[in-house]
């Protein structure tokens, strides 16, 4: 941990710097005041040599077993490699006696999931995952609305991440296996199926289908989960990468009124294009993408709430600076993925 002349900075080493270590967790952590990215490890050249230039000063280690020979190096571990590795990677930096973040999915498996929960609890070490997506600013605008009442009561809450991509990219997400968590359910499952519990409690799942439409792909790219949860609301979760008609990003229905929002946040396309936490407009949303708010010939406007995907990493660096708790509990993450299986399963039933 290195030290200014007001307040403590904590030294966060990544491991992995692909997609979501480069564009989604080094710039975040970079954007706190309280800590910085004092390592990276990477065994790509190419990828080494990104990291130096976008984070001057930084050290890049070939192998994870380099940073957890020496945990001075950091004072958080943060896992956005491929997510079979995350297990195994979170339990040696438990091990070394330093926190974690992990990227999601957690694990390929619950009881993977578990195991690391209880490995941390018993150490005494942060551990958290990477839900960013609960600071979308949709995301954030149903929460308002549903906390003032303004929906009534909910009974039906309907949440999509559909994209058009008929041509595959290839890659282990594509082409990978149950092992390695592979497809839609496990990557986009893994935002919707979270910000259905966090907004609802606990649920059954009552009906999924898992389906491979695009010629090459291996893993799921179209896929559904319907969810009962305990307090009656009906969770009805689309992820798609064949959608050559995108629906609403959310659709909830109360017994006052709905909301409609088309268009997925903004956060991740700014941070795709180099934008920061702190820049003009960040985090707000194009007012021609607000969503409406009403019934059948009574709507109106409801201005988006602006992302704020910093506020993870604020959170985290409050929990281990303050004391404070960790922004995303970890047994959130064991729950959403017993979700993740169970659909798995009653899809492979029904084919």
């Amino acid at each position: 941990m290195s030290d200014s002349a007001s307040a403590p900075v904590l030294d966060v080493a990544i491991i992995g710097y692909g997609l979501a270590g480069a564009v989604f967790h080094a710039p975040l952590v970079a954007a706190e005041p309280r800590m910085r990215v004092a390592a990276v490890v990477t065994g790509s050249p190419e990828r080494a040599d990104q990291a130096r230039a976008e984070h001057p000063g930084v050290r890049v280690l070939a192998n994870a077993e380099e940073l957890f020979a020496d945990p001075g190096i950091a004072d958080l571990v943060v896992v956005a490699a491929p997510n079979s590795a995350h297990a195994p990677l979170a339990h040696a930096a438990l091990r070394a006696g330093l926190p974690v973040v992990i990227d999601k999915p957690m694990t390929p498996t619950a009881a993977q999931a578990a195991e690391l929960v209880a490995t941390a609890r018993n150490a005494g070490l942060l551990l958290s995952i990477f839900q960013n997506r609960r600071w979308d600013g949709d995301y954030l605008t149903v929460h308002k609305l549903i906390d003032e009442g303004r929906l009534g009561e909910v009974t039906r809450f309907e949440s999509r991440f559909e994209r058009w991509r008929p041509t595959p990219k290839g890659g282990w997400r594509e082409l990978g296996g149950v092992e390695e968590a592979a497809g839609l359910l496990y990557d986009l499952g893994s935002h919707l199926v979270d910000q259905a519990l966090h907004l609802f409690g606990p649920a059954t799942v009552r009906h999924a289908e898992t389906e491979v439409r695009r010629a090459g792909v291996k893993s799921d790219d179209d896929t559904f989960i319907a969810l009962e949860h305990d307090n009656g609301v009906r969770s009805h979760l689309w992820m798609s990468a064949v959608a050559s008609d995108l629906g609403p990003r959310f659709r909830v229905l109360g017994s006052q009124a709905a909301y409609v929002k088309y268009g997925l946040d903004v956060q991740e396309d700014a941070l795709r294009g180099g934008q920061r936490p702190g820049d003009k407009d960040w985090g707000a949303d194009d007012p021609d993408r607000f969503g409406t708010l009403g019934t059948p010939g009574a709507t109106q406007t409801v201005e988006t709430e602006p992302g704020a995907y910093e506020n993870y990493y604020a959170a985290i660096a409050a929990a281990l600076l303050d004391g404070a708790p960790a922004p995303v509990d970890p047994t959130d993450a064991v729950r959403s993925l017993e979700i993740l299986e169970t659909a798995r399963r009653v899809a492979y039933a029904r084919s």
